[in-house]
């Protein structure tokens, strides 16, 4: 329960949830599957309600997928989430010795999970929209829920690796570029995968 509500508190107030976070002495095992396996199901349950039930504009026409299709694009999504927080994590981790972070591995591997984890979280509560997949009311939930994600970032990398706000400004930018990186081959892997016939099935 102390992990979820750090939760609330990097919204309610993120500077001093940071430095809570960074106090907790916990494990990766910890911070990542307190949160992540569970967080995770609001983008796959909430998509596959989106997209089989509601239904979503496609050529400027109402369509739905069949149950079947959106269950497996609703697991493929579950684990490519679950896959991608830890890659970031892992990244976060790598870098840190570049940047001159202090501490030994154990904890370092902690505080570049949790940050994994926490700068993501706005984005998988807005994942909630996709209940209602229509397409500006979810570029709109998005685009706000990243941009406070990039927020958390440049606010939490300082206090949490316990970092003078220079290098963290630079960590920072490194860390937003890898998750741009991430994003374009998670795509580019979609598109590949439709490809090769594990794409979206239209109801008719």
């Amino acid at each position: 329960m102390r992990l979820l509500s750090h939760t609330i508190g990097i919204f309610t107030h993120p500077d001093k949830e940071w430095k809570a976070i960074r106090a907790d002495h916990l494990s990766f095992a910890q911070v990542f599957f307190s949160h992540v396996p569970i967080l995770a199901l609001i983008p796959t349950i909430a998509g596959y309600i989106g997209v089989t039930y509601v239904g979503f504009e496609l050529g400027g026409h109402l369509t739905k997928l069949t149950s079947q299709s959106a269950a497996l694009l609703a697991v493929v999504t579950y684990f490519a989430i679950v896959l991608g927080v830890y890659l970031l994590g892992e990244f976060i981790n790598w870098m840190a010795k570049s940047y001159g972070v202090e501490g030994d591995e154990p904890r370092r591997h902690y505080e570049g999970t949790a940050l994994a984890v926490f700068v993501t979280t706005p984005i998988f509560l807005a994942s909630f929209v996709l209940i209602y997949p229509h397409l500006w009311l979810t570029v709109i939930v998005f685009g706000l829920a990243g941009t406070y994600s990039i927020y958390l970032l440049f606010e939490g990398i300082p206090i949490l690796m316990n970092m003078n706000k220079e290098r963290a400004f630079l960590y920072a930018c490194a860390v937003v570029t890898v998750a741009l990186v991430m994003m374009v081959t998670v795509m580019i892997g979609s598109v590949i995968l439709w490809s090769i016939g594990i794409g979206p099935v239209y109801q008719h």
